[in-house]
């Protein structure tokens, strides 16, 4: 339907509604005036026409577009020759905070080595205090692309502003749109007209409905390239930084088409516990995990404490390979 179809309907619509309004006006003044058995009987007849409003409300609505009702085959997102939904989990990893060319390639260096062809790293940052280290920007973004060019790798990284989804599109193969901004509509919309596929994390406490939802205003704007990552949710447990969401994965794989991640390193915040929480997202149906590395994250300028070093991230990646599900 185009916009000048849509339009007029709703024209016609709210005349109608208007008119509706008038008559029950109308009804209302003569009913003061009628006997109780009229009144009576109106009021059976009023009973009808509710009812007819109650089944109108309730009838089915056209589908969204990310779910499984509008399409029943998996969506598959060809990065190169990395595929990702299409039954083969991937990793995902890189650093945090993209914060110098030396840092990008020595990951970059230690993820071409253990066969990883997708790599993470922020360069625009937006942080809980205006204070802490912000990214760098589009620099940042020259350092990936670089590190990509080098290496062979595909790069994923967050954009945060609607006026930078074209630029960002000339550096890195999947924009992701992070938790904070999970419901920020102009930067959905603007996603969903960009060439490349979004990767859209899950909000600090948003609802799977409010999620799904999320992605379908990127649908709705015509990419359909998405990707959805759980990154755990804000609850009232002290434990782990977030709460990770297991049930997520499943019950997204079962509402939409979409391919499914998880990210180990934010939902957790504990090292110790990211292997057997990947372990886990792979074995409830995750297409891929992602995970965060620096090569030294004591010198970290974001998330010191949660970010693996080299020889970690190898540990954990063994680990997680040996289990099969990877």
């Amino acid at each position: 339907m185009n916009t000048a179809t849509a339009q007029q309907i709703n024209e016609q619509l709210s005349e109608l509604d208007a008119r509706l309004l008038r008559l029950l006006e109308d009804r209302a003044a003569l009913l003061q005036q009628a006997e109780s058995s009229v009144q009576e009987a109106a009021l059976r007849r009023i009973k009808q026409v509710q009812a007819a409003v109650a089944a109108q409300a309730a009838a089915p609505k056209k589908p969204l577009l990310v779910s499984r009702k509008s399409k029943q085959t998996d969506t598959v997102i060809a990065l190169g020759e990395t595929e990702i939904g299409s039954g083969k989990p991937l990793l995902i990893a890189g650093p945090c905070s993209v914060e110098s060319r030396e840092q990008v390639r020595e990951v970059a260096a230690a993820l071409k080595q253990a066969g990883i062809t997708v790599m993470r790293g922020g360069a625009f940052k937006p942080r809980t205090s205006p204070y802490e280290f912000q990214g760098l920007g589009v620099e940042g973004l020259k350092i990936l692309k670089e590190a990509a060019d080098e290496f062979g790798l595909r790069i994923v990284s967050e954009i945060v502003d609607p006026a930078h989804i074209e630029l960002a599109c000339d550096y890195v193969d999947v924009i992701q749109i992070g938790a904070r901004n999970m419901q920020n509509f102009e930067l959905l919309k603007a996603a969903g007209q960009a060439n490349v596929p979004i990767l859209l994390k899950r909000g600090l406490a948003a609802t799977i409905e409010e999620f799904i939802y999320a992605a379908e205003y990127i649908a709705s704007k015509g990419n359909s390239r998405i990707m959805l990552i759980e990154r755990g949710i804000r609850t009232y447990e002290k434990a782990t930084r977030n709460t990770l969401d297991i049930s997520a994965v499943p019950i997204l794989k079962q509402e939409t088409h979409l391919p499914v991640l998880v990210d180990v390193t934010h939902s957790t915040g504990r090292k110790e516990i990211m292997a057997p929480c990947a372990k886990a997202a792979l074995a409830a149906g995750a297409d891929g995990v992602m995970v965060e590395v620096h090569p030294n994250p004591a010198e970290a300028l974001s998330d010191a404490a949660q970010q693996l070093n080299i020889p970690q991230f190898h540990r954990f990646f063994e680990e997680v390979k040996q289990s099969g599900l990877l």
